[in-house]
């Protein structure tokens, strides 16, 4: 992707290149009746007749055209596993009557293609390999607008299509929680059936260093492994060391250029990141020698499992520097994509301030500021980057310190940081939290573990990467749009297919089809035969937010879970996994971490009622620096403490009080039980726990209170 190509796709260009297309908007609009494509198309024409797609019908490339026969064997692998058709892709001449053609053209946007489909055929006409990869997926989809198997009709229809951005890509964070190559080689595949382009690998941060490098083996060796946070982990020993189990895994060199090819024959780029000069811990971890060693306590003696922001940052002498290089020189070697990912988030700056080496190497280098420092060392990294042809890109972090003209921004902290690049110049990709950020919850139906907030479904379809307070020129300099999957709270990879799909495909419409052309209730109903697309392919998609009917509460005498709770406040709310067991399933527990405090509203008290509570302990991993100073335990009574529950309010004094011995000795969940005392009317019920420390932090799995005369007259 070269700056033309980029500029050439910029969102605001969108109505000239329909124009340039022979299709006004409205007739296209007007026209359009291709209902089953995901991403919707730019303009979409129906023609007379229909064409049946048999396994008697050859697919044809030209001669000696190697990327139209790959597009071409990807569309008949799609069909086969799909339909179960067995389709034969051969060069040469195309039949008059009932063949699939590939055909090329001159010039054209990059992943621009025509297809048509008529009673005599199918044809794709495209100028790249991206066009004649897309233009096939799209013949598939029309293919399997209806479920079944065998041969498909299709309506004869003419489709010119092409992507608003340049840039449409999914980040997987492999560093929190590692997943298998071949899981990643599948992901990679269900991202090209949605046209998406960029794979945003994150493979280092605190709690891993997953990418061998050859010249540094402890990187992987020690780096790339860790003990999970909790009791039940640091029970688990390991008879062959005698020392808790360790969990982790790393990618080889090979296996890395093996993902990068699969990747490249689907049209997809790698662009890795290695996290610096924060998210260190792993790094250093395996070579001491590159923290901050002036520092007390900055030493990292093991791969931490805590979850947030470390301080541990790399130190800034020049043989750390040279290190880094020596990296980058391997990562290039590896990754052919025109840009590395060098991170630059939460890079907190305590150990810099703390550390008199860092004060004077400031010093000898002239700069004025610990953000000047990170500045001075990112643009070192980015120097060698350029020597090797690549371009840096950051999170929106690198702004704070300034950066050179050529590098590219991710905004994460809301779209404010694209903002600011793109009216200094940067190229950026809008990547915000919480919209874009797919470990947080699909709807407040959503039990499952993750980030408290929510991002529907709607929420991603209706994000616009160009905001209304950028001019034309520089909404040009938005190349794309990316949604995120850190892993945090996804140990599985089964987990992360549900927290993407079906969000991914919000995603990609929103990242290729002009904003214009976008409307959710026509990609809602598009949408079901993508469901049953996923059906086929074995894509473990969520259901859980493709209703937007409102969350219903329980009536007395029902369980309530806890995401059917209020939260008393909202500050960090996480729904987190319980600690055990081990394997299997385990309960999250949706909580704000610095006020465990639930709410279940109005409940009937004028009879008293039979309370019970579903409770269980999550380990406190959580790196949130001085904030853990502001989280308030209640004194307990007992020396395991209590679960208390208060009437109308969290003031004042419990009207139940359950002491949690029992629950204490339990690594699972384990449910309580006691009374509540008559009172006239409807009240909301204050639940909170008492402890003497903050690790293990309790949670609510369930709430059920009920009337013990009903009860009894139903039993």
């Amino acid at each position: 992707m070269n700056p033309a190509v980029r500029r050439a796709i910029a969102p605001l260009l969108t109505l000239a290149l329909a124009s340039a297309l022979s299709l006004t908007a409205a007739s296209a609009q007007a026209g359009d009746q291709a209902p089953a494509l995901i991403p919707r198309p730019v303009a979409s024409t129906p023609t007379a007749g229909v064409f049946a797609l048999t396994e008697a019908a050859p697919i044809v490339v030209p001669r000696g055209d190697v990327e139209a026969a790959r597009a071409a064997a990807y569309f008949a692998d799609l069909m086969r596993r799909t339909r179960g058709l067995n389709l034969i892709v051969r060069e040469g001449d195309a039949p008059v009557r009932g063949a699939v053609v590939f055909r090329r053209s001159q010039g054209g946007r990059a992943d621009a293609y025509r297809l048509e489909v008529t009673g005599n055929g199918a044809a794709i006409v495209a100028g790249d390999f991206g066009g004649l990869l897309y233009g096939g997926i799209s013949l598939w989809q029309l293919a399997t607008a209806e479920e079944g198997q065998g041969a498909a009709t299709l309506q004869a229809v003419a489709v010119d299509d092409y992507p608003r951005f340049g840039w449409r890509g999914v980040m997987l964070d492999s560093a929190r929680h590692y997943q298998s190559p071949e899981f990643i080689k599948g992901f990679i595949d269900w991202m090209a059936t949605h046209k998406l382009n960029v794979f945003h690998w994150h493979l280092t941060d605190d709690q891993a260093w997953r990418l061998e490098i050859k010249r540094y083996p402890k990187l992987t060796e020690v780096g790339g492994w860790r003990v999970h946070a909790g009791a039940a982990a640091q029970n688990d020993i390991d008879p062959a060391t005698g020392r808790p189990r360790l969990y982790g895994g790393v990618y080889t060199q090979d296996q890395v250029r093996d993902i990068v090819a699969y990747a490249a024959a689907r049209n997809i780029v790698v662009v890795p990141e290695i996290d610096v000069p924060g998210h260190a811990s792993a790094a250093v971890a395996a070579y001491p020698e590159l923290g901050v060693t002036d520092v007390p306590g900055a030493a990292v003696t093991a791969v931490p499992a805590d979850w947030g922001v470390y301080p541990t940052l790399f130190n800034v002498e020049e043989s750390t520097l040279a290190f880094l290089e020596n990296v980058m020189d391997e990562v290039v070697a590896l990754f052919p994509s025109e840009y590395v990912h060098i991170g630059g988030d939460e890079a907190v700056k305590d150990q810099w301030k703390a550390s008199a080496r860092v004060q004077e190497r400031m010093r000898e280098l002239g700069l004025a500021d610990e953000e000047k420092l990170q500045s001075w060392f990112v643009a070192r990294l980015e120097k060698r980057l350029n020597d090797h042809g690549r371009r840096m890109i950051g999170w929106d972090e690198i702004l704070e310190g300034g950066i050179n003209p050529n590098a590219s921004v991710m905004s994460w902290r809301g779209v404010e940081g694209a903002i600011e690049a793109a009216r200094l110049g940067h190229d950026t990709v809008m990547s915000p939290a919480p919209v874009l950020y797919l470990d947080n919850r699909q709807s407040a139906d959503d039990g499952s573990p993750g980030r408290g907030f929510t991002s529907t479904l709607r929420d991603v379809y209706s994000f616009d990467p160009t905001p209304d307070e950028l001019t034309p020129e520089q909404a040009g300099r938005v190349i794309g749009v990316q949604a995120n999957l850190f892993t945090e709270h996804m140990r599985t990879e089964d987990r992360v297919e549900y927290q993407a799909f079906p969000r991914i495909s919000a995603l990609a419409e929103m990242a290729w089809t002009p904003h214009e052309r976008m409307d959710f209730a026509d990609f809602r109903a598009r949408l079901d035969p993508q469901l049953a697309r996923y059906r086929s392919l074995g894509v473990d998609y969520a259901t859980i937010g493709l209703s937007e009917a409102p969350a219903s509460t329980p009536p007395d005498g029902e369980r309530r879970y806890d995401h059917q709770l209020k939260l008393c406040t909202a500050a960090l709310p996480l729904s987190l996994i319980d600690d055990a067991p081990l394997e299997g399933e385990r309960p999250a527990l949706l909580m704000d971490i610095f006020n465990p405090c639930w709410i279940y509203q109005s409940a009937d008290l004028s009879r008293g009622l039979n309370f019970e509570a579903a409770v269980g302990q999550v380990p406190f991993n959580f790196q949130i620096g001085a904030d853990r100073e502001k989280i308030r335990l209640g004194a307990p009574r007992t020396p395991a403490g209590e679960l208390e529950v208060r009437i109308g309010g969290c003031e004042g004094e419990p009207a139940l009080i359950i002491p949690l011995a029992e629950a204490a000795g339990n690594d699972g969940i384990t449910t309580l039980s006691g009374r509540l005392p008559a009172r006239a009317g409807r009240h909301d019920l204050c639940l909170k726990f008492t402890q003497k420390e903050l690790d293990p932090m309790w949670g609510v799995d369930w709430v059920k209170v009920s009337d013990p005369a009903a009860k009894h007259e139903g039993d």
